[in-house]
């Protein structure tokens, strides 16, 4: 993959820059493997926006990832690397011996015609899908489960992984990629490698017209609003007025924790 930055033929396109992997196939997305995406514009069922700064974008059809790798013992060849708009990086399509298909996220190293399966005796190598108490610790993993069986959930963006730093009673222990340490059960899978397109973070968008295509929507500054419709809101001219930066709501958005209930599984947290 290489970065391209755009020649300068106008103020927006001087500093925009994209990404091009020669890797990708131009085909298709496997019809069997695609579904519709309805667009929401941020909203519930209920019609309330619960997601600000959404709406628009270029329509898209949604990629069915096997994030539970469930054809366990049965070899897939890699047959195709395709681009997906609902992620930051590329999916690789799998052809199964006993003639399933499935699409997986792309882990670095992973090439065209490899062989790759799930199981729990499987080979520890990149694109393998096993439990973690038959990967050996210091590896790095991807698309790791919360809880057995429920699917991949840690470590699925563009140049993440987990590294699975020790074991101890019936736990993994886990180095995030935010650098909170946390545990979780050795019977969960998780896939071993790190995921591709880690200069994903190096692009710029550049203008505005490219963030409408991608469904996001402009954002206005607090300060520039009025009282009413923001704390940061009013004033003569520009004015923080000594107040600590909060939301529309009221609440503090700096330095605050979130999290609803302290969790035992988290060894240290990310700060």
């Amino acid at each position: 993959m290489t970065i391209v930055t755009r020649k300068p033929r106008n103020p927006s396109l001087r500093t925009q820059q994209y990404i091009v992997d020669k890797e990708l196939s131009k085909k298709e997305p496997e019809k069997s493997l695609v579904a519709p995406l309805p667009r929401t514009g941020g909203r519930n069922a209920y019609g309330r926006i619960t997601s600000r700064r959404r709406g628009g974008g270029a329509k898209r059809l949604y990629r069915i990832v096997d994030f539970k790798r469930g054809q366990h013992d049965v070899a897939g060849v890699v047959k195709a690397f395709e681009y997906d708009p609902n992620r930051n990086l590329p999916i690789a399509l799998l052809y199964y011996k006993n003639g399933a298909k499935g699409y997986i996220l792309k882990p670095e190293g992973l090439k065209i015609n490899d062989e790759i399966v799930s199981g729990v005796s499987v080979e520890a190598r990149v694109g393998n899908c096993l439990p973690l108490k038959s990967i050996p610790v210091g590896f790095f993993v991807h698309n790791v489960e919360l809880y057995a069986g429920c699917g991949g959930k840690f470590a699925r963006s563009a140049g993440c992984s987990v590294q699975l730093t020790a074991k101890e009673n019936g736990l993994a222990i886990l180095k995030m990629p935010s650098g909170e340490v946390r545990t979780v059960s050795l019977e969960n899978w998780a896939t071993v490698g790190i995921l591709s397109n880690a200069d994903y973070k190096n692009m710029v968008i550049g203008k505005a017209g490219r963030s409408r295509r991608m469904g996001i929507r402009p954002s206005v500054r607090g300060m520039a609003m009025n009282p009413v419709d923001h704390p940061h809101g009013g004033g003569e001219g520009r004015s923080k007025s000594g107040s600590h930066p909060v939301t529309p709501w009221g609440k503090s958005c700096k330095g605050v924790r979130t999290r609803r209930r302290k969790s035992t599984a988290i060894l240290k947290r990310r700060k």
